[in-house]
């Protein structure tokens, strides 16, 4: 491996006179409100969709929990379809099923979020009861107690799959005492001692105007949007005062964390590689990593793939992603290979991480790694759920504006800037690594 030492100090200098001449065109193609309790309001009009989606997002994701309440935003996101002093458990969804919609929810450690998707012309029938649902949320006991051994059931379900716990055990060594390294589910015995009236006092502190954005786009006109919106989002529940978390900042790396998993059912070896890298308060490095991410993982041509599968055939796979989230995102790379190959694999990757760092990319890598990802964003900003999705995500994460300026920022990296990101925040002395081996 080739271990050189870097300036950190002239890297951020260098690196911060390309942020100061950097400018981003916010031409945003929807129109976003603000309600005077601070309930957020996204619409875009596509007259050629026969159909909108309405995503309410929610700033209560795992990282609102406070000790030991962990798991319960997920658990939450469960109980909101349980109905409410006026609206039976079931109702909502026979309703948007009559109508032939679909409706699902997520749960992240930034947020949580729920929508629907129909006909234009049912909208006005099933938003009120979404409405209702996201804002007085009764959490039943009889409910509750059901809905429980069902998020149990998931939690078994996940602690039998490898490579979520190889996964699990990567976040925890590389957030360390971060909410952002505890599992979204929580633990069993955790939810075991969890309550209703527990429940009902995190829905009550969190799901309130300010933390919440609802989207609707699709062939739906802005008055109506707006009249609709003012009518069924505007009477929440009276809010609760719940135990508030306690947050530690993610803290930088320092050595090789290292981790080996020994698991029966597993049947391939996995190398499994971590970084931790900027949020969104420092988005422009955060999209520099999403560039590198490509360039060494993306596709068969891609650094590490060509390498370490095409050319010396040393794994059976190599994947590269870079994860945005709010507080500090995740460079991650994995590698399927057989178990004598692992030092040989993370050494190689750790001197081509070396190399990143003092070496500028070439014009035709960086061409083509730009193409690959304007392509995607391309492709998954094609139909109203995923515009709503990406507007809602970037007004909960930061701000509605930013979620069309990507393609414009990765467009604008020359290779020098992408050589000072890759020595500032990869290094090849410390990450995290995770191995997981067949017993």
């Amino acid at each position: 491996m080739i271990i050189r030492s870097f300036n950190l100090l002239v890297l951020i200098k260098r690196l911060s006179a390309f942020l100061a001449h950097f400018e981003t065109p916010l031409d945003f193609p929807a129109n976003l409100y603000r309600h005077a309790n601070g309930l957020a309001v996204i619409h875009q009009q596509v007259h050629t969709s026969p159909s909108v989606v309405v995503d309410v997002w929610v700033k209560a994701g795992a990282i609102a929990e406070p000790e030991p309440w962990f798991g319960m935003a997920h658990f939450l996101e469960h109980m909101i379809f349980k109905g409410t002093d006026y609206l039976p458990a079931g109702c909502f969804d026979q309703v948007v099923e009559g109508c032939g919609g679909v409706t699902n929810a997520a749960t992240s450690h930034d947020y949580a979020h729920f929508y629907i998707h129909t006909a234009s012309d049912y909208v006005a029938e099933t938003l009120p009861y979404l409405a209702e649902l996201l804002l007085h949320a009764a959490i039943p006991a009889d409910e509750f107690d059901r809905e429980r051994e069902v998020v149990l059931e998931e939690i078994r379900q996940a602690e039998d799959d490898p490579d979520w716990l190889g996964f699990q055990t990567l976040l925890q060594a590389t957030y360390q005492h971060h909410p952002y390294g505890r599992s979204i589910l929580g633990n069993a015995d955790q939810m075991m001692q969890r309550s209703p009236r527990e429940m009902l006092c995190f829905h009550r502190a969190h799901y309130q105007p300010e933390n919440m954005t609802v989207v609707v786009v699709g062939n739906i006109s802005q008055d109506q949007t707006l009249q609709l919106v003012e009518q069924h989002f505007s009477q929440f529940a009276p809010r609760s005062i719940c135990p508030q978390p306690v947050i530690q900042p993610a803290a930088a790396l320092e050595g090789i964390q290292r981790q080996e998993l020994c698991l029966p059912h597993l049947q391939q070896t996995r190398l499994m590689m971590a970084w931790l890298v900027p949020g969104v308060k420092h988005l422009r490095s955060a999209y520099g990593l999403d560039l590198i991410a490509v360039l060494l993982g993306g596709g068969r041509s891609s650094r590490l793939v060509r390498e370490l599968r095409e050319e010396r055939q040393l794994v059976q796979a190599v994947d590269c992603n870079f994860s945005l989230q709010q507080e500090a995102s995740l460079f991650t790379i994995t590698a399927w290979l057989d178990s004598d190959q692992i030092d040989r694999v993370e050494a190689l990757i750790g001197d081509r991480l070396a190399q990143l760092a003092i070496t500028p990319v070439s014009e035709l890598e960086l061409v083509r790694s730009k193409r690959l990802l304007c392509n995607d964003y391309a492709f998954s900003t094609e139909t109203a759920g995923q515009l709503a999705g990406l507007y809602g995500y970037y007004n909960t994460i930061a701000e509605a504006a930013l979620a069309v300026a990507y393609p414009h920022q990765i467009q604008s990296f020359q290779a020098e800037e992408l050589q000072l990101l890759a020595g500032l925040y990869l290094s090849p002395c410390n990450y995290a690594v995770s191995i997981l081996k067949p017993c």
